[in-house]
C-alpha cells in the first residue's frame, strides 16, 4: 500500500484497502467555519442527538467573514459560536482565530498520520504534515460530529516526482501552479496527489503546506508529503497528544508517477480564468493591474510575508495599485511585527489586514469591481471569486506579487531587485 491506502486502511480497521473500495473510517479532527459549519450544526439538530461524539476531536473556527462585515455574517457567526460553548468543542473567534488552515497546524490540532476531514474544500492543506487530509459537505460534517465515522472511496494516488533545486524567486506555489497547468482542474479528479522528489527535500514546510493547499485545485481528494525530520522539527513543539507517522511499502503501487526536472523553471502566473492556465512570469506580456493581494490560507504565511517584505523594503507600491497583506494567523502577525516586516508593509504603501480570508472568496477586503485586474497568491481566479463577474484574477507566488505591486504590473521579482 502507499501512503494514503496506509493511513486509510489503519483508520478503517483493515489491513489493506485498495483503490475503489468504499470504507467507513474514524475522523481524527473535523472541521467547519463560519460559512459552512451553520449548515453542519442544522443537520446535526437534525439527526436527533444532544451531544457531538467527542468535543476534543471537533473545531470550528471563524475566518471566512470576521470580524464580522455585516449582519448576515454576525448571525452566522454568533450561531456556531451559541453550538460551540453549548459542546465545548474547539473554538477559535475573533482575536485568537486565524484562516482556519493555517491556524490548525500551527496548533498542533492535525498531526501526522492524521485523518482529517472539513467543510471546506482545502482542508487538503494538512496533507502536507502526512495526514490524510479531505473536503466535504457539511451535512458530512454534521454526520461526523455526531458519530465520529465517515465514509469514503479509497482513493487511486498519483506520484508527482519534482527533480533538480528551485530559483531564488521559484516556491512551492510555482510547482504546484506549474503542475496544475500540466495536468488540468481535473487531472488529478478524486486522487491522492503524493509529492515527492529532491525539490520537495529541500523545501520548507511553509512551501509544502502551499502545494497541499492546492491538490483541490487539480481534482484532487488530498495532498501529501511523506513526514521526514522538517516534519518532525515541524509538529515536536505543537504536538499536545500522540500520533503514528505511516511508511508506504516498499512494492506500494499508483496509478501513474508523473516526473519533472524543475531546475530551470521562472515563477509561474496562472491567467484568469482557471488555476491551469499557467505561464511562466516572462510570458505573461504586459498586464497592469488594480491590486495585489498577498496572503490567503495559501500563501499567509509568515515566509512569504518575509519574501514580500524582501522585495518591498524600501519601495512603493505604484500609486495606481491597492496591496492588500493578510498574516494567515494572529502569531504570524506578531511575527511579522516583531521583525519589523509591518513597518515595511506600511511604508511601501501596503495595508495590513487582521487574519481572514476576506478577498480570496470575494468576502470582502479587497473586493474588485468591473474591469479591474488582481494579481494575487490565493487559490482561486474563478469568474467572479474576487468580486466582479467582470474583474479578472491572476494567481502567484509572494515575490511576483509583491513585484507587480511595485511597477503596477505583473513582473518577475528580478525585475525590482536587479
Amino acid at each position: 500500500m502507499n501512503l494514503a491506502e496506509k493511513i486509510l486502511a489503519a483508520h478503517c480497521g483493515k489491513k489493506k484497502v485498495v483503490p475503489g473500495e468504499f470504507i467507513n473510517c474514524k475522523a481524527d479532527v473535523i472541521l467547519s467555519n463560519d460559512i459552512t459549519a451553520p449548515i453542519a450544526i442544522k443537520e446535526f439538530r437534525k439527526i436527533g442527538v444532544k451531544k457531538v461524539f467527542d468535543p476534543k476531536k471537533i473545531v470550528m473556527v471563524a475566518d471566512h467573514f470576521v470580524p464580522n462585515k455585516d449582519i448576515t455574517s454576525a448571525e452566522q457567526s454568533k450561531f456556531m459560536r451559541e453550538f460551540a460553548l453549548e459542546q465545548g468543542i474547539m473554538f477559535y473567534d475573533v482575536g485568537q482565530m486565524g484562516i482556519e488552515h493555517c491556524l490548525l497546524p500551527e496548533k498542533g490540532i492535525v498531526l501526522p498520520g492524521d485523518v482529517v476531514i472539513g467543510a471546506d474544500s482545502h482542508t487538503c492543506t494538512y496533507g502536507a504534515v502526512g495526514a490524510f487530509a479531505t473536503g466535504m459537505g457539511s451535512t458530512d460534517i454534521a454526520t461526523a460530529m455526531a458519530t465520529g465515522d465517515i465514509w469514503m472511496k479509497v482513493p487511486t494516488t498519483i506520484k508527482f516526482v519534482y527533480k533538480g533545486k528551485l530559483g531564488k524567486w521559484v516556491s512551492g506555489k510555482d510547482l504546484i501552479l506549474f503542475t496544475i497547468g500540466q495536468i488540468g482542474v481535473d487531472g488529478a479528479l478524486y486522487a491522492a496527489m503524493e509529492f515527492t522528489g529532491e525539490a520537495i527535500d529541500n523545501m520548507s514546510m511553509d512551501g509544502r503546506f502551499t502545494m497541499a493547499n492546492m491538490a483541490i485545485e487539480a481534482g484532487g481528494k488530498a495532498g501529501l508529503f511523506h513526514v521526514d525530520q522538517k516534519t518532525l522539527d515541524y509538529i515536536k513543539p505543537r504536538a499536545n497528544r500522540p500520533y503514528k507517522v505511516y511508511e508506504q511499502d516498499a512494492d506500494a503501487e499508483f496509478a501513474k508517477v508523473i516526473e519533472w526536472d524543475v531546475t530551470k523553471m521562472e515563477p509561474q502566473v496562472s491567467m484568469p480564468h482557471l488555476p491551469s492556465n499557467t505561464k511562466p512570469v516572462s510570458q505573461v506580456g504586459k498586464v497592469e493591474i488594480d491590486q495585489s493581494v498577498i496572503g490567503s490560507c495559501t500563501n499567509g504565511r509568515i515566509s512569504d510575508l518575509r519574501i514580500a517584505a524582501e522585495i518591498l523594503k524600501g519601495k512603493k507600491v505604484h500609486p495606481r495599485v491597492r496591496t492588500i497583506v493578510i498574516p494567515g494567523t494572529q502569531q504570524i502577525y506578531l511575527d511579522a511585527m516583531h521583525e519589523g516586516l509591518l513597518e515595511i508593509f506600511i511604508n511601501a504603501g501596503a495595508v495590513v489586514s487582521t487574519p481572514t480570508c476576506g478577498p480570496c472568496l470575494g468576502g470582502y477586503m479587497g473586493i474588485l469591481a468591473a474591469g479591474e485586474k488582481a494579481i494575487s497568491t490565493t487559490n482561486r481566479n474563478f469568474v467572479g471569486r474576487m468580486g466582479s463577474t467582470k474583474a479578472e484574477v491572476y494567481l502567484a507566488n509572494p515575490a511576483v506579487a509583491a513585484a507587480s505591486a511595485i511597477t503596477g504590473r505583473i513582473s518577475s521579482p528580478e525585475e525590482v531587485t536587479k
